[in-house]
């Protein structure tokens, strides 16, 4: 018996995502489980087992801070009553952290840290953080201070766990990945594929849109028949459209696209490839890869596992996007080795990252 503690369970964002598919996966012989939520664009939603509490809630910091204070409430009264034995609470926001109930166990589930998304956990420096040093080492107290509160952590990724180790914590700490939706993202057979590449995420330096302008680049000049989508938007938008204007030949820039709309992209694509410098959890690879598309990204720790080399596609040196681009046109040109890539991807999703098996494995975290 638990409380999951999460404010915007309604969102779009990578942590709404998951709560949704493991509450949706849940056996039907799972214990009682109470989310603790906002109603912020709040739909229909029912699971099995679980009894949903709604706390009005606006996005700022302001709303938040008086949103915890009534969520630590009735915390402490599902405890008195004998309801819940445990919290857990998933972070980022850190806010929640700081105000829930000392004397009851908190299993905490970090989706990243501040350490990462500063880009601080490299020894080199990818990308410029959007916080300063003074913000970052606020962070990073508050994180601590939840770190420490914590009985048991959940990482989602072995460069999650690396992150949490560098704080100096000594709790547990369990490797469980996301999922992928094997429902929602199933590929169709005979599908069309009308795009060789599939770029899709947040464009933000942090996610690596410059470099990805750069292997764009590089491709056209290797293959000048490619055909490329970039899905997604963010802060460094005008920059990219501003430097991918002049091959709108072979790129189509979509901009921001409803969540559900995603599977058409997938599905009329080839290729997944990720420039990405860092993800808590990577949830449109592991989309694409459910969907039947190999992967090519950068070599960093949170895609190793998912992309395997040689198998699910290939993983090349950061910031070679020379070496990416001709890696990209070789598996494109290269039926054999293509063929084989995405016949491996549905069913290594299937083996390892069926919320299904995932769902049992948080709880048994849960009831240990």
């Amino acid at each position: 018996m638990i409380a999951i503690v999460y404010p915007q369970f309604y969102g779009v964002g990578g942590i709404a995502r998951y709560l949704e598919s493991f509450l949706a996966n849940l056996p039907k012989d799972s214990p009682s489980i109470y989310l603790i939520t906002g109603d912020e664009h709040q739909t229909e939603r029912r699971y099995e087992n679980v009894k949903i509490i709604h706390i009005p809630f606006k996005s700022s910091r302001f709303h938040l801070f008086f949103w915890i204070l009534a969520a630590h409430k009735i915390v402490k009264q599902l405890y008195a009553e004998q309801k819940i034995n445990a919290v857990n609470l998933h972070i980022p926001p850190l806010i929640p952290g700081l105000f829930l109930p000392k004397h009851i166990p908190l299993i905490l589930t970090a989706h990243t840290t501040y350490t990462g998304m500063s880009g601080k956990f490299y020894n080199k420096a990818y990308f410029t953080s959007q916080w300063s040093d003074v913000e970052i080492a606020l962070k990073r107290w508050m994180e601590l201070r939840i770190f420490k509160q914590a009985a048991k952590i959940i990482a989602l990724t072995e460069q999650g766990k690396q992150e949490l180790l560098s704080y100096g914590i000594d709790k547990p700490i369990v490797i469980i990945p996301n999922g992928a939706d094997l429902v929602a993202f199933t590929p169709k057979l005979h599908a069309e594929k009308i795009y060789d590449v599939l770029f899709c995420g947040r464009i933000e330096h942090r996610k690596g849109s410059r470099a990805m302008v750069e292997v764009c680049k590089n491709l056209i000049q290797q293959k000048s028949d490619i055909r490329i989508v970039i899905v997604g938007y963010g802060d460094d938008d005008v920059w990219v459209k501003h430097q991918l204007a002049p091959y709108s030949q072979n790129i189509q820039l979509t901009g921001k696209v409803v969540f559900s709309d995603t599977q058409a992209y997938y599905q009329a694509s080839r290729l997944y490839v990720s420039t990405s410098y860092y993800e808590g959890l990577p949830g449109t690879c592991l989309e694409a890869t459910a969907m039947g598309l190999p992967t090519i990204a950068w070599d960093f720790l949170f895609y190793r596992g998912l992309v395997v080399p040689d198998k699910t596609g290939y993983l090349i040196e950061p910031n070679d996007s020379a070496a990416m681009a001709k890696k990209i046109v070789h598996v494109l040109n290269d039926q054999e080795t293509y063929a084989r890539l995405a016949a491996n991807t549905r069913p290594h999703v299937e083996a390892h990252y069926d919320w299904s098996h995932l769902s049992q494995q948080i709880l048994q975290v849960f009831e240990n």
